[in-house]
């Protein structure tokens, strides 16, 4: 999964990462009693397989908050290179550092 900015929600996020490719889809409404596989490569995943690879998930992008935070309070690169041209690169470390402390990781 890459940086994406919304929280997966949904079994339908994790079976989209589990196979690439239009391997499954719902009969109606998007539960798992409706859950469909279309590529006989795949066996249907289990209920709780389902349940527990979401939750993987969230956790997984729970933990990468501060990657998110870091990308926003982080100066353009424009800004950066123009940092480093006229201040140097010890100011421009010390910038990044600030980001860097501000949002740590876990």
């Amino acid at each position: 999964m890459d940086m994406k900015t919304m929280r997966p929600d949904h079994i339908e996020d994790w079976l989209a990462d589990l196979h690439p490719g239009l391997w499954f889809g719902f009969e109606g409404e998007k539960v798992y009693e409706n859950l469909v596989i279309h590529n006989t490569e795949y066996a249907k995943p289990t209920e709780q397989e389902c349940i527990d690879g979401l939750a993987q998930m969230q956790a997984d992008f729970d933990a990468k908050q501060y990657q998110r935070d870091r990308a926003v309070a982080y100066p353009s690169i424009e800004d950066q290179l123009d940092q480093i041209y006229h201040e140097g690169i010890d100011a421009w470390k010390e910038t990044i550092a600030a980001v860097k402390s501000k949002y740590p990781k876990p």
